[in-house]
């Protein structure tokens, strides 16, 4: 049987696969290798993913955040060979690539995350073959929800915000403190996810041209600081995964168009495209 793991770093998606038929599927916590070692992730994998592996598991694709070099990816299989010591090849491999081989399957494309954070890939049906460096929360993270919550909450501290709108906006989170935005930004963990927060609200205004141009002007920029930078944009398709690109995908389509860009497959979460690429 194969085992095939999407993980992000609140949550991992688990796929049992015998043949092409799905026999079984968990969520467990999410893993980052920066911040766990194997035997904290063995732990967790004993108690909340073993006990939904019926039968001997001969193969495991892993796809997670932080697994940027060896060492990282290291610390993983160590970790799922502690629990699964039959295992005759694990595979352990980038979020990005995960996204791009479950959003483009196995033809060449562009492959892009628009979650919590952003990133993008070119890849050529097996694996990446370019990339342009993404630079994360701060320097970056464009067409993110990260992205929007900041986008968001820089109109509101800056007097920006239409009226109506920011009575909406107050209605919900009070009246907003200066300090306890920066406090969030600078002093606590998971900046990210702080300001992805936020992107619940413009979802909730969408048909306010102020909110839906809030979106369009942070894909226009995730288009122009990367996508556009890829020589071969306009040749292949763009293919996404994540909830920002799922729920705006309107949105995304039309800035694609106004920008010549072709958009293919737009998926919620990678997963179950995962176990269509791994099983066909």
């Amino acid at each position: 049987m194969i085992l095939i793991a999407d993980s992000g770093s609140t949550k991992t998606d688990w796929r049992i696969v015998d043949g092409s038929a799905i026999t079984g599927q968990t969520q467990t916590v999410g893993f980052s290798p920066y911040y766990q070692d194997a035997d904290s992730i063995a732990t967790e994998l004993q108690a909340n993913l073993e006990p939904h592996c019926r039968g001997k598991i001969t193969q495991v694709f892993y796809y997670g955040t932080g697994i940027t070099n060896e060492e990282k990816a290291n610390v993983l299989r160590t970790a799922i060979l502690k629990v699964f010591d039959e295992v005759e090849h694990i595979d352990v491999q980038s979020d990005v690539l995960g996204a791009a081989r479950a959003a483009c399957g196995h033809q060449e494309g562009i492959g892009c995350i628009l979650g919590t954070g952003s990133n993008s890939c070119y890849f050529d049906g097996e694996k990446i073959a370019y990339q342009v460096p993404p630079l994360g929360f701060w320097l970056g993270d464009e067409g993110s929800g990260g992205h929007l919550g900041k986008l968001l909450l820089l109109a509101y501290l800056h007097k920006e915000m239409p009226a109506h709108i920011r009575q909406i906006f107050e209605e919900k989170y009070g009246v907003m403190d200066r300090l306890m935005v920066l406090d969030n930004a600078y002093h606590k963990p998971f900046p990210n996810r702080y300001f992805a927060s936020y992107a619940r609200f413009i979802a909730d205004n969408i048909r306010d041209s102020f909110c839906h141009n809030l979106v369009a002007e942070s894909f226009s920029q995730f288009f122009e600081k990367y996508i556009l930078k890829y020589p071969m944009c306009f040749a292949v398709k763009l293919n996404f995964v994540g909830s920002i690109g799922f729920y705006y995908e309107q949105i995304l389509r039309e800035v694609a168009e106004s920008k010549k860009l072709q958009i293919g497959n737009v998926l919620i979460t990678p997963i179950d495209g995962l176990v269509k690429y791994h099983t066909i």
